[in-house]
């Protein structure tokens, strides 16, 4: 089997955390391709998916704690900050990607 050496978990992780980084400057500095109101979602919930992965990675947890006796009210509450910071991470992802594809377009 092939084992993980330390330095590229610390490699792909960190990789992870500077494209995240680098797609949240360009949602904050730099004109956008997407329609506004996604932007807008976007730049509401960007810095508290960060809060919550540094929360979520600081305890060790699982990303969706979900058990069969939690009530409806308590999975909403557990499934909702997920799904805000997905849809989040897909959103300014996809502007870096758009942003890096018109700047290649125009040279």
């Amino acid at each position: 089997m092939f084992r993980k050496s330390k330095k590229t978990i610390l490699l792909k992780r960190l990789s992870i955390w500077i494209l995240y980084l680098l797609s949240g400057f360009i949602l904050y500095t730099k004109e956008t391709n997407l329609y506004s109101f996604l932007i807008n979602f976007t730049r509401i919930l960007y810095p508290l998916s960060i809060f919550w992965l540094q929360i979520r990675i600081k305890r060790k947890s699982n990303f969706l704690p979900i058990d069969s006796s939690m009530s409806s009210a308590q999975l909403w509450f557990n499934i909702l900050p997920v799904l805000a910071s997905l849809l989040a991470v897909i959103f300014s992802i996809t502007n870096l990607f758009l942003y890096l594809f018109e700047i290649l377009i125009s040279y």
